[in-house]
């Protein structure tokens, strides 16, 4: 969502050379091991799933033109089947939304998806919205159930709570964060409490920033990126990308709302621009990336208060990197020991090696092979890691060494237009 100065490419350093050329990517048919599984699914009894099953994911993307250098090549949701012995994906079908269907994400039954469309007005009102569709077991095709306002315009990001009762929205161009109440068939209400950041900009230029930076700020007016639970669900963590703050709250599950006495406001450095954050699986440390600074931040986070506490600041890029970066994306493999930061402009994914009291070491970095990571996942297994390459049109897939953190390209390019978020269903 930012705009820079600087149209050049930064130096990739040490990472791996251009020489990989685009793969296919077909139509695969639906297997009968999922056939099985859905069958046994209706019947109450999911067996194990084979190892030789494709996995079924969810790929949003960018639909329709947000700025000249920003298309929109996307046509809405993509359902994708990940061959788990070599990574690579499949498309089986498109569920058309040309509304910026950018941000996806999964009700805890696993039987809903819900997707932001990122768009500044809906219906004639400042608003983007929110879309609930259903899973059809066995196949995952998604059948569209109802369409509500998402409580500000821009939704960047949305949630589901782990209760399965609420979705968090993230409202980027309205500096609001949403709750919005789920039905016991999965169909949205509008939303039971906005909440309106305010308080004082961040200047245009990050205190951490790296040297040479031509970024364009967005520190005009208070900017939420992600809104998601903490690890109990009994609290709720915002970002706040124009604030240059990190928010957390007490949400009352009865009547979804938050309670603005407990709302508790922790600073990064002025202009850094807190955008996305990941808790590791023991609930005591939480990572957030800063995307004007180009950093990664780990807190420890204690569960019985609220209370985040600062321990450490690392820079995404490589020592003695000079010019434009916006880190997007930051997440931790399922066994906790690696953390993995995307890079926009440098185009290029960070690692860490997670380490006692939840400190970062710096491993390296891997080119991704593609313009403008919007975000990176991790697949369930842990085997794979996923850059969604929003200017390349176009998915990279890497192995993930499991001893070393470190990332190997598996020569597969998978092409999707303007690829922004992708969540696994299997």
């Amino acid at each position: 969502m930012k705009r820079t100065q600087n149209d050049e490419k930064p130096s990739k350093g040490r990472m791996s050379t251009r020489r990989e050329f685009l793969k296919g990517s077909g139509a695969l048919a639906l297997t009968l091991p999922a056939l099985a599984r859905g069958q046994a699914a209706k019947a109450g009894q999911v067996p194990p799933r084979d190892p030789r099953e494709p996995v079924l994911a969810y790929v949003g993307t960018y639909s329709s033109p947000q700025a000249p250098q920003e298309p929109g090549n996307g046509k809405g949701i993509y359902l994708v089947e990940m061959n788990p012995s070599t990574g690579d994906l499949r498309q089986r079908e498109v569920f058309k939304n040309d509304q910026n269907p950018s941000w996806v994400s999964l009700h805890p039954s696993r039987k809903y998806l819900y997707c932001c469309n990122e768009t500044e007005t809906y219906q004639g009102a400042a608003s983007g919205s929110v879309s609930a569709y259903r899973i059809a077991q066995g196949s995952g095709r998604l059948e569209l159930m109802n369409t509500v306002p998402s409580g500000g315009a821009g939704p960047a990001y949305l949630s589901v709570h782990p209760s399965g009762k609420y979705i968090l929205v993230a409202n980027y161009g309205g500096g609001t964060a949403a709750l919005l109440p789920v039905e016991p068939n999965g169909t949205l209400k509008p939303a039971s409490y906005i909440h309106h950041d305010e308080g004082q900009v961040g200047p245009q230029h990050a205190t951490s920033a790296p040297r040479g930076n031509f970024s364009i700020s967005g520190h005009h007016h208070p900017h939420v990126h992600m809104f998601h639970a903490d690890p109990t669900g009994g609290r709720v963590v915002w970002t706040d990308l124009g604030l240059d703050h990190i928010f957390v709250a007490e949400i009352n599950l009865e009547d979804g709302t938050l309670s603005p006495n407990s709302i508790r406001s922790f600073a990064l450095p002025p202009g850094d621009g807190p955008r996305h954050f990941v808790f590791h699986h023991n609930g005591r440390w939480m990572y957030s990336v800063e995307e004007e600074g180009s950093t990664v931040v780990q807190w420890d986070y204690h569960e019985a208060d609220g209370m985040l506490k600062k321990q450490q600041t690392l820079s995404t890029l490589p020592s003695g990197f000079a010019g434009t970066n916006f880190p997007s994306e930051v997440r931790i493999t399922p066994d906790g020991r690696f953390l993995y930061v995307a890079n926009r402009r440098h185009d290029s994914i960070a690692f860490f090696a997670i380490g006692r009291e939840g400190r970062l070491s710096r491993i390296g970095e891997e080119w991704t092979r593609g313009d403008q990571p919007r975000s990176i996942t991790i697949d369930p297994t842990g085997n794979f890691l996923y850059s969604l390459n929003q200017h390349a049109d176009a998915v990279t897939v890497f192995r993930i060494h499991r001893e070393s953190g470190r990332l190997a390209f598996t020569g597969i390019y998978v092409p999707i237009g303007s690829p922004a978020c992708m969540v696994f269903l299997s």
